[in-house]
């Protein structure tokens, strides 16, 4: 459940923190207020695309917190990726004003791909412009799914269907090209013995690098090796020798100042790393060796190495990669020629495709019928009686999507036949049905927050009261946050903030404050009555919020 909404220098608004309780939640305020700005900084820190155009005028950056319950799942979600699982899940968003957005997830930097996968989990968006995406066929079909939790089913077709026209291509390819297919893979074959012949390893370059380096410096090592050692432990007044005289001055001396502790001791390490020095450097000497046949050998196979590369144009460090593409384009071209055995690849990826697309079509014909029952029961209350809405999913081409057209047909009134959704709603009846629709398919939601941006657009009067009701009782079941003009949907909330702007300075801001009872009935007077309030108005609100204002804390 949604906690906390901090906002900060986001379009209008430069400073709010709205806490959030259970229950019915309206949000309510004159046309251009800012009330939809909410929702549009909630989905922000949710993942939602960003442009320098959300900052306030005159901000360096916009910034969104949004903090929620931490479920189990979602705890669970948060430590496998190694992110913090404290007692509460903060989501924030920053976007500067060159557009750039960074995320964080309880402090810790997140991708826009890991914020949209905790919004999918925690908040279900339903915008004002809802009604209309209820024209387009694949919005039908996802909305049924999503309703009917299809999701495994679809991820398993989706899956099948590329699978299968991976292979169809494949087959398509040999049966249309086989001589040249035949003349390629016997170039992949050429490319293939060469690299084979060289077997040039991974890490073999680099090794055949440093040694060549070092035997062909061999002589001039030694060489300055010996004379290092002589300089350090020669017979001849030595850097050693030296030490050790010094240090032996320096302990007949100590017995007359012991403040020349120290630096006897600094003499003392000095003498006990240069001869560790010396035993390295005469173990080194003992280890390089004099070997002009091995360096003969690995200058031959650098050279062949380079004419390898140069060969195939690339450089001798890719050659180990070359190798191995080379083999995957042979084994898959290989496969690609076998017709027969592609035939039969194909016949059974079909094969397992139509199973998978006819369990979702299974799932979504049940689905359909349950959800055409509950929402044609939902329309008698919003001055639809006698009107019925029928899902209906038909047979189609396969896709990726299944084999199913699913399409929303509708009858506005009794004795009418069911016709396509666009076809026969009015404006006022495309916003209730998709209205009804939204509410029936979010009491099967799995996510904690449900928030409906003005969807309640194009109803009124009666119908108004109904929404405002169903909204209420969809909160008793979920957190329901609702951006609203009507007064009687507003007056169904459990907690009710007033979205208010005001001009300073030639500068709009934006203000937000949750009502008490009698700032309650103001509001909801206003909405009835527009700018001018009278005792009637207010009496009139004060008798739609009935009982529900006594349950508001003040």
């Amino acid at each position: 459940m949604l906690r906390t909404l901090h906002i900060r220098d986001f379009v209008i608004v430069e400073q709010a923190e709205i806490h959030f309780g259970s229950g019915f939640t309206v949000f309510s305020g004159e046309t251009g207020a800012g009330k939809s700005i909410l929702i549009d900084a909630l989905a922000l820190a949710l993942g939602g695309r960003a442009d320098a155009g959300v900052l306030r005028e005159g901000a360096a950056r916009a910034d969104i917190t949004a903090i929620f319950d931490l479920s189990p799942a979602l705890r669970e979600w948060l430590a496998e990726r190694d992110l913090d699982t404290g007692e509460e899940l903060a989501l924030r968003r920053v976007v500067d004003a060159q557009g750039r957005s960074r995320g964080y997830i309880n402090g810790m930097p997140a991708t826009l791909t890991q914020l949209r996968e905790l919004g999918d989990n925690l908040v279900d968006i339903h915008g004002q412009h809802a009604h209309q995406s209820l024209m387009r066929a694949d919005a039908q079909r996802d909305l049924l799914d999503a309703h009917g939790g299809h999701g495994e089913l679809r991820a398993a077709v989706a899956q099948a269907w590329k699978d299968w026209r991976a292979v169809a291509r494949q087959l398509e390819l040999a049966e249309k090209d086989a001589a040249g297919l035949q003349a390629e893979r016997e170039r992949l074959q050429w490319q293939a013995d060469e690299l084979d012949q060289l077997a040039l390893r991974a890490d073999e370059w680099d090794a055949l690098q440093a040694e060549q380096t070092k035997l062909a410096h061999a002589q001039s090592l030694l060489d300055g090796a010996a004379q290092i050692l002589e300089a350090l432990d020669g017979e001849n007044d030595s850097a050693l020798h030296r030490l050790n005289t010094a240090q032996h001055r320096l302990q007949g001396m100590l017995r007359h100042d012991a403040a020349l502790q120290g630096v006897l001791d600094e003499i003392e390490s000095a003498r006990i790393a240069m001869s560790e020095a010396v035993s390295d450097l005469n173990n080194y000497v003992s280890r390089v060796e004099l070997d002009p046949q091995r360096l003969a050998e690995v200058d031959a196979r650098m050279s062949a190495v380079f004419e390898t590369a140069r060969k195939f144009k690339t450089g001798p460090e890719a050659l180990p990669a070359l190798r191995e593409s080379v083999h995957a384009q042979l084994s898959d071209l290989q496969a690609a020629g076998d017709v027969e055995a592609l035939r039969t690849r194909a016949q059974l990826a079909e094969t397992q495709y139509r199973v998978a697309a006819d369990q979702l079509s299974a799932a979504r014909l049940k689905v359909a019928n349950s959800l055409g029952k509950e929402v044609t029961q939902a329309m008698q209350t919003l001055a639809m009686q006698g009107g019925r809405f029928e899902p209906v999913v038909n047979a189609a081409a396969p896709s990726a999507h299944g084999s199913d057209q699913v399409e929303f047909l509708v009858a506005g009134h009794a004795g009418t036949t069911p016709r396509p959704l666009g076809k026969v709603a009015s404006g006022g009846e495309l916003s209730r049905i998709s209205l009804a629709i939204s509410v029936i398919a979010s009491r099967a939601a799995r996510v904690p927050t449900l928030i409906f941006d003005e969807v309640d657009s194009g109803v009124g009067g009666a119908v108004a009261e109904v929404v405002g009701q169903l909204l209420k009782s969809l909160g008793e079941r979920h957190q329901v946050l609702c951006v609203t003009h009507l007064p009687q949907v507003a007056a169904c909330g459990n907690a009710h903030y007033r979205v208010s702007k005001k001009e300073t300075a030639g500068t709009t801001r934006s203000r937000i404050v949750e009502l008490d009872n009698d700032e309650r009935v103001e509001e909801i007077a206003r909405m009835l009555g527009g700018i001018k309030i009278t005792s009637t108005t207010r009496d009139h609100a004060r008798e739609m919020l009935g009982g529900v204002v006594a349950t508001i804390p003040r």
